[in-house]
């Protein structure tokens, strides 16, 4: 079976939901605690064995690629004040993995932004993570989805069970319990934004997916969907109706980073466990609370 070293990284969008400050500044690149929500997929991939990255950007998108690249300036400086180890840091972040970049021109949905990723897949099997989704998990997701693959050989979705009044505003997938499996399901239908009455399960995809090469031919005949764009879960549908799919109930806390809550949820989640501040900011809460 082929080895997934592959990933593609949606981030084209525009953020409005994160407006006024996503205007000016990339919601990829809006901090958790002291690092950009991006940098958190990044080394998901990574740590899951991913060797090769491609991001889709969009204009004005810059800051993506300069914080994945080295910086003389800081370097220069941090080596002047002795902060040597510093200096590594930074050069870590640009040495996970292989990272490349690829612009969406328009932005024309999901699936338009993974159709554009096919000369760098190739003919191989790869993992897609949402840019605006952040997940904290004890095994990276991509590598749960992997797993998976490399037990059934066919396409993976990370899932979670959401309120039935929230379905609609993700997708609906018919699952059926695979034999000796706790968290994994037989996938052979699947809807995106679903009305009420088209909902099969309460199980919808959060962030994170394994597909195969064959969904690119999928995606240059699908006709735009909810929202008038190119949507990837059309493209899934298709496979999962034709093959299936698997779909994994993934181990980790899933965040909403295109949405203000899901971003300060996430900070707080990562600002009591950080090294630095991790103690101070969590008798602050302990006191803060109190106030509330």
């Amino acid at each position: 079976m082929t080895k997934i070293t592959k990933a593609v990284i949606p981030a084209a969008g525009l953020g409005t939901r994160m407006l006024p400050i996503s205007r000016t500044i990339p919601k990829e690149m809006l901090p958790i605690v002291d690092r950009p929500a991006l940098s958190y997929l990044v080394s998901e991939a990574a740590d899951s064995g991913i060797t090769d990255i491609l991001i889709i950007t969009n204009r004005d998108k810059d800051a993506i690629e300069d914080y994945f690249d080295y910086s003389p300036e800081y370097e220069q400086k941090l080596f002047s004040s002795g902060k040597n180890q510093e200096v590594e840091k930074i050069r870590r972040i640009a040495n996970r993995a292989n990272i490349y970049f690829l612009r969406q021109k328009q932005t024309l949905g999901l699936g338009h932004a993974v159709g554009r990723a096919r000369a760098f897949v190739g003919n191989e099997p790869f993992v897609v993570l949402y840019g605006d989704d952040v997940i904290f998990s004890k095994k990276p997701v991509c590598q749960q989805l992997m797993e998976s693959y490399e037990k059934y050989g066919r396409a993976a979705v990370g899932v979670k069970e959401v309120a039935r009044e929230l379905v609609t505003r993700y997708c609906s997938l018919k699952t059926h319990p695979i034999e000796g499996s706790s968290n994994e399901f037989f996938v052979d239908d699947m809807i995106e934004k679903p009305r009420p009455e088209q909902i099969m399960s309460c199980y919808s995809i959060l962030g994170r997916v394994l597909l195969t090469p064959d969904i690119f031919d999928i995606i240059d005949k699908l006709e735009p969907g909810a929202g008038g764009e190119i949507q990837l879960t059309d493209a899934m549908r298709t496979l999962a109706r034709s093959v299936g799919v698997t779909a994994v109930d993934f181990e980790g806390e899933r965040f909403d980073l295109g949405s203000k809550l899901g971003f300060m949820c996430a900070n707080v989640k990562q600002a009591i466990i950080h090294d630095e501040i991790g103690e101070d900011f969590k008798a602050f809460l302990k006191d803060f609370v109190k106030t509330i």
